[in-house]
């Protein structure tokens, strides 16, 4: 009985640290998102202007003067970055979700055969 306490203890515990491997990844990819939201913002507005007007980038506390195409290709590469964040922090996430329902079962499992091997023990000193 020992044994099964001791499994269950550790089982437990490694459901918690993955719940919250799981809540870091999510908060991530909210972060993400957020950022590729405001970088599309960026690029729509690039695709507003003319050629010839002026981008300025805020750098510490100046403004410098930036080439349009230079501005754009930084913005899309960003984007397509972000992009591929997403899909790993995706592959992650599900990971994690897959190792959490195995050892759920686990633990459901070995809930269930220590409940049916008390009540077996049980009935066996009634009688």
């Amino acid at each position: 009985m020992a044994d099964i306490q001791k499994r269950l203890q550790t089982l437990s515990e490694e459901f918690t640290k993955l719940q919250q491997e799981l809540q870091t990844a999510i908060a991530s990819r909210q972060k993400l998102e957020a950022q590729k939201t405001e970088n599309i913002g960026v690029q729509k507005e690039f695709e507003k202007l003319k050629d010839e007007e002026t981008i300025y980038k805020l750098v510490g506390p100046v403004l410098l003067k930036q080439d349009k195409v230079e501005a754009e290709g930084t913005v899309n590469g960003r984007i397509e970055f972000i992009g591929k964040e997403i899909s790993r922090l995706e592959g992650q996430i599900k990971e994690i979700q897959a190792k959490l329902e195995k050892i759920k079962g686990e633990i459901v499992s070995i809930q269930a055969s220590a409940q049916g091997a008390g009540q077996g023990g049980g009935e066996a000193v009634k009688a």
